[in-house]
């Protein structure tokens, strides 16, 4: 490097002893340029070679890769395959196609999607006819009196309804139903029933001695289904149809009720509110008690009991010790 020039007058340097050789050689100079390493043209060919691959992989300015594909892949286009062209199907295969389509529809409607949430119990009315009748020679009396004997549940069929069919297939297992006395001298709901089974195939629509036989259900397309219920509770008294109408009045609890306003469907939906408001009136609906006519009634005896009404409970014991 070059001297810090001194202010003071320059004065005669004495000449300094030539170092050796060995250290002057190691020494570098700014004028002497760096040396420059040697390169075989062999490793010069190789990195040539390595650099035009990789710029064969890279993407060139304008390309468009198709998302979630390597850059190498080459992209689908519409030349590569043709697109099949659509055949035309005739009268028959078209007519085929609308009744699946159709089937599948009343399918999803008649099952609805699982869910994993709980659902809340729902509510339902169900009509029998407690009197003798006979269909296709059979009778077909059911009571609520006839539910409670039975020891099994009793599947609930001969329905041949289809909105009374969809309220069948609606309902779930521990669903509560009211058990209605139709067609006979005094109709009303009697009393409850628990659904204990959910719909299944009704097997009586393709029996011709059943008294619902229906010869357009085939056991490989059912139409109709059951669902088996268990006897719950019977009424004190019945809830008539003639107090059902007057609590269906416009304003009332009942006002809205689909057994009112659709008054021939033998399954009906019931809400909440419904059902507890029935369930209430059917608790304060305990009958009195008859007395007979003959029956003789002792007035002083009476009088006396409710004068001096007896002591219930234990008695406290006397003072004297003599009266034990």
């Amino acid at each position: 490097m070059p001297k810090r020039k001194s202010t003071h007058a320059e004065e005669p340097v004495a000449a300094a002893a030539e170092p050796r050789r060995r250290s002057m050689r190691l020494q570098k100079t700014e004028d002497e340029p760096e040396p420059v390493a040697k390169v075989s043209s062999k490793e010069v060919k190789s990195k040539a070679a390595s650099i035009e691959k990789r710029n064969e992989k890279a993407p060139k300015a304008g390309d468009k890769l198709e998302k979630n594909e390597p850059a190498t892949k080459k992209s689908r286009t519409s030349k590569d395959k043709p697109e099949p062209v659509a055949k035309k199907l005739s009268p028959a295969a078209k007519k085929a196609i609308k009744k699946t389509a159709k089937k599948d529809e009343v399918e999803e409607a008649s099952h609805p999607p699982a869910s994993d949430e709980p659902t809340e119990r729902n509510y339902w009315l169900l009509k029998a006819e407690p009197e003798t009748r006979y269909e296709n020679g059979v009778d077909v009396k059911f009571s609520i009196d006839d539910l409670a004997d039975k020891t099994e549940p009793e599947p609930w069929d001969g329905i041949r309804n289809y909105a009374a069919r969809n309220n069948l297939r609606a309902m779930k297992k521990g669903d509560l139903a009211f058990f209605y006395h139709s067609n006979c001298k005094e109709p009303g709901i009697v009393g409850t029933m628990e659904i204990v089974q959910e719909h299944s195939p009704d097997l009586s629509a393709h029996d011709p001695k059943a008294p619902y036989y229906d010869p357009k259900s085939k056991p490989s397309d059912p139409k109709w289904s059951v669902v088996h219920v268990k006897f719950y509770q019977k009424f004190p008294a019945p809830i008539t149809l003639k107090e059902l109408k007057e609590l269906g009045a416009p304003g009332k609890p009942l006002q809205n009720m689909q057994m009112i306003k659709q008054s021939r469907l033998s399954v009906s939906k019931v809400t909440a509110s419904e059902w507890n408001f029935l369930m209430e009136c059917a608790g304060n609906k305990f009958p009195e008690p008859e007395i007979p006519v003959n029956f003789n009634i002792d007035r002083e005896l009476l009088a006396k009991y409710e004068a001096e009404p007896p002591i219930c409970g234990p008695q406290p014991l006397p003072d004297d010790d003599d009266d034990l």
